[in-house]
């Protein structure tokens, strides 16, 4: 079966990124030689995500023939045998997210009635503090949505680790998402020592708190929610930073003009992005880069409306990659584009 293969020793960190993203499969136990570690793969992986470690760590995706694992629940649903009519099973939403301590899960309509033997699967299956159903999609310029209390202990506010940060965040009043963990560590290596960066939609400094982890650059983490601005400061005291984070609660339209101009911006409310991209364009040093994200079917979409924007100056498609799917036919799209 399909395995990473890596010297032992950086297997340990490839092993907890892959862990943290739901990618070694429990079937198998991970196994080693003299030289190599070799960690079983779930069978429909995500190549963007094994591309993101390779900028990291060198490694060879390969075949290995491994030990069969004890048996152990591969999922929540092996918790709800006996609970549930196995009819209904297909139906249930697998995939949750986890933010900190707190597992958020979709319920469809037909299975609210079982909402509650759900809850506490997925409970005994995380070993988390708390799961909560979403109940709204993300609603407002606040980009909050609403939650609903199914099972451990009631409590929406955590603290999430990523990439060594911590964000401590309620889920309720303010926007963050744990799939954008990969992106935002690609940002981070793009980013040079000194640039002065600004992040149009920061929420709780998510972008900026991780690339002032590791560069020395001055990012200017702007977001209208006040929620989103009180956890920008607690979070920029949490963590060690090389570089600085200045958090501003204000629409960007209108404190664009008090900010220098940026070596690099970063737009990443793919939503709604495209209605801010003259503020952008026009407030970008000669040169610099535009970490642009928009909801469409391809990529000639986001880049011929930067190319639009910003004409007569020329650009140059730095990167474009899909992040994550937004529905059918439809991609949470990035490109990276410089203005020259």
């Amino acid at each position: 079966m399909k395995c990473i293969k890596s010297i032992k020793k950086n297997a340990n960190d490839i092993r907890k990124i892959l862990l943290k993203n739901n990618h070694i499969s429990r079937d198998y136990k991970l196994m080693t030689d003299e030289k190599y570690v070799y960690i079983p793969l779930i069978d429909e992986y995500d190549e963007n995500l094994i591309d993101s470690i390779k900028t990291q760590y060198s490694f060879e995706v390969t075949n290995h023939n491994f030990t069969q694992s004890q048996h152990r629940a591969r999922n929540f649903i092996d918790y709800l045998d006996n609970k549930i009519d196995p009819e209904k099973i297909n139906d249930i939403v697998k995939s949750f997210d986890i933010i900190g301590d707190i597992v958020v899960v979709e319920i469809p309509d037909d299975l609210e009635d079982e909402k509650y033997n759900i809850a506490e699967a997925v409970l005994k299956f995380t070993k988390r503090r708390s799961v909560y159903a979403k109940k709204s999609k993300i609603q407002g310029i606040m980009r909050t949505r609403q939650f609903e209390y199914l099972a451990g202990e009631e409590n929406l506010e955590t603290i999430h680790k990523e990439n060594g940060i911590r964000f401590k965040l309620d889920i309720s009043t303010v926007y963050f998402s744990p799939r954008l963990a990969t992106e935002r560590e690609r940002i981070v290596s793009q980013v040079e020592d000194g640039e002065i960066i600004i992040d149009f939609f920061a929420g709780i400094g998510s972008f900026p708190i991780n690339i002032a982890h590791k560069k020395n650059a001055t990012i200017y983490s702007v977001d209208i929610n006040p929620e989103a601005y009180k956890y920008t400061k607690e979070n920029i005291k949490l963590n060690k930073l090389k570089g600085e984070v200045i958090p501003i609660n204000s629409d960007i339209n209108k404190v664009i003009d008090t900010l220098p101009k940026a070596d690099r911006i970063l737009m990443n409310l793919p939503g709604t992005s495209k209605d801010f991209l003259d503020v952008a364009v026009n407030h970008l040093k000669k040169g610099g880069i535009l970490n642009y994200y928009e909801f469409a079917a391809d990529y000639e979409t986001p880049i011929n409306r930067v190319k639009k924007i910003a004409h007569p100056r020329e650009i140059e498609v730095i990167n474009k990659r899909k992040v994550k799917s937004q529905s059918p036919g439809i991609w949470h799209m990035a490109v990276d584009i410089k203005i020259n």
